[in-house]
């Protein structure tokens, strides 16, 4: 199990990446916009550099829903390569069985 700190530290990164999603995205696409002109892609790009580092979806850690653990997780899922084989062995996964040879 991971820190509790850790997690809630994630979780208000997506909060943050969600509240700001849209302005990041207009100031990207108007710095990406060659037919505007050159001062005011610059304003554009500093104005993007003002908003929260964590306001970038590159900052957000996939963890395992379960768990928490950083490591190892499948994204369909959202859990860990552990967490998916205790709960696939107990059959609480739909589809999963348990090979043997």
């Amino acid at each position: 199990m991971a820190k509790k700190s850790a997690i809630e530290k994630n979780n208000k990164r997506r909060r943050t990446v969600a509240r700001f999603s849209e302005k990041r995205l207009a100031l990207k696409a108007m710095v990406a916009d060659k037919s505007v002109s050159l001062e005011e892609r610059f304003n554009a790009q500093l104005k993007l550099s003002k908003l929260p580092r964590d306001a970038s979806p590159v900052r957000v850690r996939n963890r395992c829903e379960v768990t928490g653990r950083p490591r190892s997780v499948y994204r369909k899922l959202k859990m860990s390569r552990i967490s998916l084989r205790n709960l696939g062995n107990r059959g609480l996964v739909p589809g999963m069985v348990k090979s043997s040879w």
